[in-house]
């Protein structure tokens, strides 16, 4: 039987044993009964959807969390275009190429400037530092092989520990100089301690040409 039901016919009781049943009363009773009850029932529906609501809540929080730090696998787009990126920032740092200058097919960077070895360097270490490198830019390595580069493209570490591009064993430079592709005004020139040529694409030091002087005047 309905609670409601049971309440009403408790309460018609309780008036009918009076002495005076008025109509009245016990309808007045049966609203109050009907009110208490109404009243009380809402809030139970709140105590018992509180806690399932905080466990909804939990449980969805827990599910974000597992899915964001959740390891990316080898095979994904996003982790293989992770992995790609170093590769193709390194390749493309510094693209070496090559360009005829005055008859003679030397090395360039990839704006076309013509770079340059410095005689007094080894294959391991370069010999212009400071004022030196302000006139004449270490190329920064490691560097990548365009068109026409054929040798061998190695790394050296430099006294302030940056990396420098050599290219078969003779660290590369540009030269302040040269405002434009296509020149070679360094090359045969005697300057900070030393001779300066333009490098080939063969990596053979070209003999010196007649225009350059060999005096310290300059850098």
């Amino acid at each position: 039987m309905n609670i409601i039901k049971r309440l009403r016919l408790a309460s018609d009781r309780r008036i009918s044993g009076s002495r005076q049943a008025d109509p009245l009363r016990v309808t007045y009773y049966r609203y109050l009964v009907k009110f208490r009850f109404e009243r009380r029932r809402p809030m139970r529906r709140k105590v018992m959807w509180a806690p399932f609501g905080l466990v909804v809540v939990a449980l969805l929080a827990a599910a974000c969390g597992s899915s964001s730090t959740a390891p990316k696998s080898p095979g994904s787009p996003s982790a293989a275009a992770s992995a790609a990126a170093p590769a193709s920032a390194s390749s493309s740092g510094t693209a070496l190429k090559t360009a005829t200058i005055g008859g003679v097919t030397v090395l360039t960077n990839a704006k076309g400037f013509t770079l340059y070895s410095f005689v007094p360097d080894t294959a391991t270490k370069s010999n212009c530092n400071g004022a030196c490198a302000t006139y004449w830019p270490p190329v920064k390595g490691p560097a990548a092989a365009g068109p026409g580069v054929t040798g061998t493209l190695t790394t050296i570490t430099r006294s302030d520990g940056s990396m420098q591009a050599a290219y078969d064993g003779h660290p590369l430079y540009t030269y302040v100089a040269d405002t434009a592709p296509g020149q070679a005004k360094g090359n045969g020139l005697n300057l900070s301690g030393g001779v300066w040529h333009e490098v080939t694409a063969s990596g053979a030091a070209p003999a010196q040409s007649p225009s350059s002087g060999s005096g310290g005047g300059g850098y």
